[in-house]
């Protein structure tokens, strides 16, 4: 431990079971010296087991949907005055695909469902920071991270609407976050994670092969929740003040992978043609 974090303050969401980055998060960040609540939907306060890491780490958890001005506004008063003043850092890691849930193909989307995705896992992101913005809520050189995944930028089918909402998230974390480093020096960044098999990730179909062509494409290997989470820390930290309005890639690699000898090696496997010897002619 460096004590990263000694003296800081922050807001930690999507806490829902002890597979969860921000579950891995709010570890890391409580043994590098943090003090912060936590806050999930009522309904996956009811699914999970948050208050075994708010007993943990010394927590309070504050009920928030994030669809919701009100209950944002309540969350950061909330948190300000128990934390005892302005936040220095927040993690934004919700995400949620009614679509995928229900088994829809992209191109079939139910868009009642493609709307309700879009609004928990990105319009979110725009929403917690419009709170945080107009309350100013955050001190100077504080630290706001979304989690993102590569499918904003490259085809995975199976991952279906949640690819366009990880672009939208992307989206925003640049353009609000010109706003928040101009007005109040508050960096604004997304990292771009391995797939992980958290409980969301895994309701994903194929998720398995995700993980397995990820492994075998990058140089390092998958980045586990665990190393997300040290990664996100240094970016709560003062060792970053100035790195802001970017998308960071965490996945060992994978980003700048074309193609690697092992997906290569077990190509070609799967594609040898077994030649039958030649037959002799008898004269």
């Amino acid at each position: 431990m460096y004590n990263l974090l000694k003296g800081k303050k922050g807001i930690i969401f999507g806490a829902l079971d002890s597979k969860s980055i921000a579950w891995k998060v709010a570890e890391r960040a409580h043994e590098e010296g943090a003090k912060f609540v936590l806050t999930n939907a009522p309904v996956a306060l009811r699914l999970g087991t948050i208050s075994e890491l708010a007993d943990k780490t010394g927590s309070q958890v504050i009920p928030a949907d994030a669809t919701s001005i009100m209950d944002l506004e309540n969350l950061i008063n909330q948190a300000m005055e128990i934390l005892g003043g302005k936040i220095d850092f927040v993690l934004h890691s919700i995400g949620m695909s009614v679509n995928v849930r229900r088994g829809n193909h992209y191109t079939n989307q139910d868009y009642n469902f493609t709307k309700t995705g879009w609004d928990v896992s990105a319009l979110s992101f725009h929403r917690m920071m419009s709170v945080l913005y107009k309350k100013q809520a955050m001190n100077e050189w504080g630290s706001i991270i979304g989690l993102t995944y590569m499918a904003a930028q490259r085809v995975f089918p199976d991952y279906n609407d949640m690819a366009d909402n990880k672009a939208y998230l992307e989206s925003v974390a640049r353009s609000f976050g010109y706003f928040f480093g101009r007005d109040f020096k508050v960096r604004v960044n997304t990292i771009s994670q391995s797939p992980t098999p958290t409980t969301a990730g895994s309701g994903v179909k194929g998720f398995d092969g995700f993980v397995a062509y990820a492994e075998k494409m990058s140089p390092l290997g998958n980045a586990t929740a665990l190393e997300c989470a040290d990664y996100t820390i240094t970016m709560f930290s003062d060792l970053t003040k100035k790195v802001t309005l970017q998308n960071l890639y965490h996945d060992g690699g994978f980003s700048n992978m074309g193609i690697s000898t092992a997906i290569m090696d077990d190509f070609i496997k799967q594609n040898e043609v077994v030649e039958e010897p030649k037959k002799e002619n008898n004269k």
